[in-house]
């Protein structure tokens, strides 16, 4: 194959290109994405990731642009492309999250708050951290992380160098992972739901029939205790509700 003087800056330029979306996606991607992950190891990860990647995309790039706007407008438009992408996958973790906080408030735990691990400077309940941890590290037990590899290689099918962005058709699918993360997230919390709405009537009846007593302070502990036992009963349901979740809204992103 012959090597024109103008081989290097192409192969440099290409090179480049395919690290802004690979590593754009990392920083946003479910597993890899993970605030507990140093930045240095996933970009890290990404530039091996890159070099995994360049023979087999770099065909469908086009030819050394002629200006340098032409290089930022092709440079944005694949860091857009990552950041849609990484963003939307990153937004099926949130169900982990909807779960946490309302198994928190109806057991009674919405005030016991730390750093969230997957939000660096956010603090959230302590069972939605303790849930979301949980989600992130059965995502690697289980390999599904290797779904998110795949979606990555298979975003240059759905978005390609020279195709458009597809805004709407991107605003859409957000659109559907937030509202199904919030279902899975209302549905793994259901029975923390029942158990709050049964409990707080129970209670409500016993103050109207008591006015005297504290019913509500003195019935905490067992609400606290109660919704612990309830969560060591149903994780394990709760998380494989969790995991297929996941595993069916990166399987869209695969073109499975």
């Amino acid at each position: 194959m012959p090597v024109s003087v103008t081989w290097l800056p192409q192969t440099a330029l290409v090179f480049m290109l395919i690290f802004a979306r690979v590593g754009t996606m990392i920083m946003l991607m479910p597993g890899f994405g993970a605030a507990g992950i140093p930045a240095r190891i996933r970009l890290s990860f990404a530039l091996v990731l890159t070099l995994v990647m360049f023979p087999l995309v770099s065909a469908g790039f086009p030819a050394f642009p002629t200006t340098s706007w032409m290089a930022l407008a092709m440079l944005g438009h694949e860091l857009a492309v990552g950041l849609i992408l990484g963003g939307t996958a990153r937004l099926v973790l949130s169900a982990a999250q909807v779960a946490g906080a309302a198994i928190a408030y109806q057991s009674g735990l919405a005030f016991a708050q730390s750093a969230d691990p997957s939000q660096p400077g956010v603090q959230g309940a302590m069972i939605g951290n303790f849930i979301a941890l949980l989600g992130v590290t059965l995502i690697f037990a289980t390999d599904l992380h290797h779904l998110v590899l795949a979606a990555i290689d298979n975003s240059y099918d759905l978005f390609p160098p020279t195709g458009d962005l597809m805004f709407g058709d991107a605003a859409e699918a957000a659109l559907d992972v937030v509202a199904g993360s919030f279902k899975v997230g209302v549905q793994m919390a259901a029975p923390f739901i029942v158990f709050g709405l049964v409990f707080y009537l129970g209670l409500g009846i016993l103050a109207r029939l008591m006015p005297q007593i504290q019913v509500f302070f003195i019935a905490m502990p067992a609400n606290i205790g109660l919704g612990l036992i309830l969560l060591a009963l149903l994780l394990t349901v709760m998380m494989g509700w969790y995991l297929a979740h996941v595993e069916t809204s990166l399987s869209l992103l695969v073109g499975g």
